[in-house]
């Protein structure tokens, strides 16, 4: 009893000594949750029971073309598919690290022979016994066995258990970083939906465009064989019409290269897309609430998913500090074991165990596992920092797009405005005109300031329109 009481003290001294030398990892203070705004913009009090970052966006999106698309890029979408094999990787991580808590235990069969040299303690051993009475041990020596062999490391200091805790935590952020894949996902696709829809728009206007300057062309020739203009206005208009029409192919190209976009979102090949561009510029735009700057730690998967991977490095480093702590292991083996297998069968003879425990500590050379716990404690603090830029980003995004929500509004009004006015400018131009009380330039310049101010004005829209999904893809929204 004295010999087994110091064979405990010797190891219990032994993990207090081990414990001792473990290097103390870097305490980091996450402090930046706690010093967000109240509000995105100081002048003005948001209501926090008014938050469009929790709106579905089968209920914030109204278009059915655009719900479609949405629906068959969550479907399809190649990128998303990865995203969710990421998930499955690290929900199979959960399961490696639980199956470590317990013993594993396997089944095994062998068979060997040996031969010992006469001259030696086995050899000599084996030369003088006898198996049975006139029966001497053969020589060379058969080995044949069978039976279970089981290995268990006991989590004394809880490494294993931390293990499994950090890859749950990897898990839960797979799990939020599909969400954010879905939310960029959805605000990509409307984008562009917008994007398609204004093209089309300004394909309507350079082709209402040439016919006005078709129209042009034919009266400065007409006026010419009067002699009320000159070879000099034929030409211009002749070159305004062909500078439209090369534009035309060009929004064309773009066009298709827009829906090309579209189809590789939705994980298909091309294919019209389905669209009905009349309504586009009557389209008002949904009002959007932000909130409270607070909200964004639920509700936007980037954060969220920030900290957990914040949370998984702290557990790593945990794990790793816990390496220079000394390992308990106990390994078992039962099964038979004979020469000869029609031994196999003898009982109890031919019955073989083997029980070892095993306490083992590092103690020279730790450059490896020393490497390995500062490897994880920068990895922490690099997580720390990335879990900072995120929420200082989101809030950054948010305030910016508030403002441009407002500009964006005012500089639609504005351009509609000088739009009405150029309209009616070309109509009186024309007339000036073809009543020889005008230059040609005038028409020319009149027509091109029009033209450029309704693309504006169509880019104005598509630019309201976006600013809008961007500002529900900052609060959180889309992936619901």
């Amino acid at each position: 009893m004295k010999i087994y009481n110091k064979y405990i003290a010797a190891i219990v001294v032994s993990l207090v000594l081990a414990s001792c030398k473990a290097p103390m990892a870097t305490v980091i203070q996450d402090d930046v949750k706690n010093n967000i705004p109240e509000n995105f913009n100081q002048n003005e009090q948001q209501d926090s029971n008014n938050n469009s970052g929790t709106t579905p966006w089968r209920q914030f999106f109204t278009d059915p073309n655009l719900v479609s698309l949405i629906e068959t890029s969550l479907k399809n979408n190649q990128e998303l598919m990865i995203t969710l094999q990421e998930i499955e990787i690290a929900k199979s991580g959960i399961v490696a690290k639980k199956g470590r808590l317990s013993p594993s235990v396997r089944a095994g069969l062998g068979a060997g022979v040996k031969k010992a040299g006469r001259y030696t303690s086995e050899g000599a051993g084996d030369a003088t016994t006898e198996i049975e009475p006139g029966k001497e041990m053969p020589d060379p020596l058969g080995n044949f066995e069978g039976g279970l062999m089981a290995n268990w490391e006991i989590d004394i200091w809880k490494k294993l258990r931390t293990e499994k805790d950090a890859a749950v935590a990897h898990y839960l952020s797979t799990v939020e970083g599909k969400n954010f894949v879905l939310s960029n996902l959805i605000e990509e696709v409307a984008d562009n939906y917008y994007e398609l829809l204004a093209l089309d728009n300004q394909l309507d206007i350079i082709q209402q465009y040439i016919k006005l300057q078709t129209r042009a062309l034919e009266i400065s020739k007409i006026q010419k064989q009067a002699a009320a203009t000159t070879e000099l206005a034929v030409k211009k208009f002749e070159a305004e019409l062909a500078k439209s029409k090369a534009t035309e192919y060009t929004i064309r190209q773009e066009i298709t290269e827009k829906e090309n976009q579209i189809n590789a979102l939705c994980g298909r090949y091309p294919q019209p897309i389905v669209r009905t561009k009349e309504s586009f510029m009557s389209t008002i735009p949904q009002t959007v609430y932000t909130g409270i700057p607070s909200q964004l730690l639920a509700n936007r998967p980037d954060i969220k998913q920030a900290e957990l991977e914040l949370k998984a490095a702290k557990l790593d480093v945990e794990v790793a500090r816990k390496e220079f702590y000394p390992s308990l292991e106990i390994s078992a083996t039962l099964g038979l074991e004979a020469f000869k297998p029609s031994y196999l069968v003898k009982m109890p003879e031919s019955i073989a165990y083997n029980l070892v425990g095993e306490l083992a500590g590092p103690l020279i050379n730790k450059s490896a596992i020393k490497a390995n716990f500062q490897t994880a404690d920068a990895k922490q603090i690099q997580a720390l920092y990335e879990y900072d830029k995120t929420i200082l980003d989101a809030y950054l995004d948010i305030s910016n797009l508030m403002s441009k929500v407002k500009n964006i509004d005012q500089y639609y009004k504005l351009k509609s405005q000088e739009t009405q006015a150029l309209d009616q400018s070309i109509t009186i131009a024309n007339q000036l005109f073809m009543n020889s009380r005008a230059d040609y330039l005038e028409v020319l310049l009149n027509q091109r300031d029009a033209l450029d101010a309704k693309m504006e004005l169509i880019e104005a829209k598509q630019k309201q329109l976006s600013t809008v999904v961007d500002i529900y893809k900052s609060l959180g929204g889309g992936w619901k």
